[in-house]
């Protein structure tokens, strides 16, 4: 029995060492955990006082603000419609002719005769004529010759250079006539005014009655 209780007390001897040696082990171990976390925290920048990054000192600056348009579309060229084509109007007719501008009711002019009638009286060939003056185109028609006062009569020359067209020759272009054949014609077609240009001599006779310019 004594031999038997020496050889428990013997193990026991040999676990102290070894008990001893695992709390050494783990006090080591512990300090040496500890030593790489502070280092970590150090490296890290994450340890007790350190202060995060501010996110507007990290992010980079807007060159451009926001809502504005860019650079490349405010350069662009505006795209205007092109203006619609407009009518052209109508071109006026011309006023017609033939005429001078048209008068005052007093004015009278001094080379243009209405001729209605004629007389043989004194052995000479008078034309019964009206002065007047030409008025404002009437539209769509002719100037009218408007004949002012009363009834007077103009010796005409024999020999008297005339110059007729419709209604007395056909055709509007002028051609020679004589004195006779005028008169005839006013014989058998009284009072239709025929208007003319008509020159006198010193004696104050007819010599050219030229270019039938209007039929009243």
């Amino acid at each position: 029995m004594g031999g038997l209780g020496k050889a428990v007390q013997g193990p026991r001897r040999l676990r102290r060492p070894a008990a001893a040696a695992l709390l050494l082990c783990g006090a080591l171990t512990l300090t040496a955990c500890n030593g790489d976390d502070g280092a970590d925290a150090g490296a890290a920048g994450t340890g007790p006082g350190a202060s995060p990054a501010s996110p507007s000192a990290a992010a980079p600056a807007s060159a451009t603000p926001a809502g504005a348009a860019p650079a490349a579309s405010a350069a662009a060229p505006s795209k205007k419609p092109a203006p619609a084509p407009t009518a052209t109007a109508p071109a006026k007719p011309a006023p017609p002719a033939p005429g001078p501008a048209c008068a005052s009711k007093d004015a009278v002019s001094p080379n243009e005769i209405a001729v209605y009638r004629y007389t043989p009286e004194g052995g000479q060939y008078s034309l019964i004529v009206k002065r007047g003056h030409w008025a404002c185109p009437v539209p769509g028609g002719t100037t009218p010759f408007v004949t002012v006062g009363e009834e007077t009569y103009i010796p005409i020359a024999e020999d008297a250079e005339i110059g007729a067209h419709a209604p007395i020759l056909s055709g509007s272009t002028n051609k020679p006539i004589t004195t006779h054949e005028l008169t005839s014609w006013l014989e058998t077609h009284p009072n239709k005014g025929l208007v003319f240009h008509y020159d006198v001599n010193k004696a104050g006779v007819i010599e050219t009655l030229g270019q039938e310019e209007y039929t009243l």
